[in-house]
């Protein structure tokens, strides 16, 4: 792989952290609609943040499987309609992983502009899936989480680089 002057090279990553970062926004996601904003509109989605972030970097894992499996699980969790979770999720994790190579490309602060139209497009599937039922509109507040969870990127995607980053040890012999 090719590697942007500048970036560093990270460790593998491990399965078990892959997989309990995704359960931990689960439960992130479950918290926030039980005690902290109800299922308020405006809420950012943290398990489709992780959900994209694992997609994007690591493809053969993660993909429109999981986020199938996780979104129907969202679903059941909220007693709402059966499959609009799991279908926007899907549309999520597919889309990243159209995107994937060339937005590993750019830097964290310029990646928050290309998510922003993913998360952008899984309220939109939300919001049409909703309607379709005779769903009430959630209102103009929902144009807002698509953008706190493009800001909440950044740190999410630090957190969850974290484990992976290699301490710098120069050598004469070996530039790496």
């Amino acid at each position: 792989m090719i590697m942007r002057p500048g970036q560093r090279l990270l460790m593998p990553v491990n399965p078990a952290f892959l997989w309990l970062s995704l359960l931990l926004a689960f439960a992130a996601n479950m918290l926030g609609n039980m005690l902290l904003w109800g299922r308020a509109a405006w809420a950012p989605d943290v398990l489709s943040i992780v959900l994209v972030f694992w997609t994007v970097h690591q493809t053969m894992r993660v993909g429109v499987a999981a986020a199938f499996v996780f979104g129907l699980l969202l679903d059941v969790y909220q007693g709402g309609l059966l499959g609009q979770h799991a279908m926007a999720y899907t549309v999520l994790s597919y889309f990243a992983i159209m995107v994937h190579r060339r937005l590993l490309w750019f830097s964290l602060s310029e990646q928050t502009l290309q998510v922003l139209p993913l998360f952008a497009l899984v309220h939109m599937v939300e919001l049409v899936l909703n309607a379709m039922i005779g769903g009430n509109f959630p209102g103009w507040s929902a144009l807002i989480a698509p953008v706190g969870e493009a800001l909440l990127w950044p740190l999410i995607s630090w957190m969850l680089l974290a484990p992976q980053r290699r301490a710098p040890d120069p050598d004469d012999n070996r530039p790496l």
